[in-house]
């Protein structure tokens, strides 16, 4: 049996600490819906957190309160660190240097989760430009996706690319359709985050 463990923030949590447990009401529940209708030997375990920065990842990981015995282990953080650099008066220099802290830490964190034969997939964090204040973030968010993009090849880790593939749908459907807030999904946002790691995951489950 496959162990599949999800970590990250409230995007993965979505409600799993309260009010839906144990798999939440988004992406990882609908994953573990898809998996057992394609008859996949295979667990799966939420420990996503409301509220997490990559530091906090870590802290958790370092603590030995994530079950890494786990197969494999996707990674969906970030938003909540950008979040700490624009809704603060930061000067540039601060920005910059906070982002280099956080590229520092997922690399620290990718360490302590390697281990032989488990797989890790990466997922970019994203963002809607809904409220229009946002737009000033996606610079910032472009930093970032392109710094997870390097310690994904330095470690030949899968990276799904989802910012461009959710902000085109919203595009064509309305941002109501894909986000309650422009950083959180609705449902159908979920179900886009499913299908794309399910992608990659059927790699290594079948």
């Amino acid at each position: 049996m496959t162990h599949i463990l999800c970590i990250g923030d409230s995007i993965t949590d979505c409600g799993r600490l309260f009010g839906h447990p144990p798999y939440g009401n988004g992406y990882v529940a609908m994953l573990h819906d898809r998996l057992t209708s394609m008859g996949a030997d295979f667990r799966i375990t939420n420990c996503g957190v409301d509220g997490f920065t990559v530091a906090r990842l870590l802290e958790n990981a370092r603590s030995r309160y994530l079950p890494l015995q786990a197969d494999i282990i996707t990674i969906l953080i970030g938003i909540n660190d950008i979040g700490l650099m624009m809704s603060t008066n930061r000067t540039p220099r601060q920005k910059d240097d906070m982002m280099k802290a956080f590229l520092q830490n997922y690399e620290r964190l990718l360490q302590k989760l390697s281990a032989p034969k488990r797989r890790i997939i990466l997922m970019e964090p994203f963002l809607f430009p809904y409220p229009a204040e946002y737009r000033t973030w996606f610079p910032h968010l472009h930093t970032m996706s392109q710094g997870i993009a390097a310690l994904a090849e330095n470690y030949h880790l899968p990276y799904i690319l989802l910012h461009d593939r959710l902000n085109e749908e919203a595009r064509k459907y309305g941002l109501d359709f894909l986000t309650v807030d422009g950083i959180h999904l609705t449902s159908q946002g979920h179900r886009i985050l499913a299908e794309e790691l399910l992608h990659v995951l059927r790699k290594f489950l079948m």
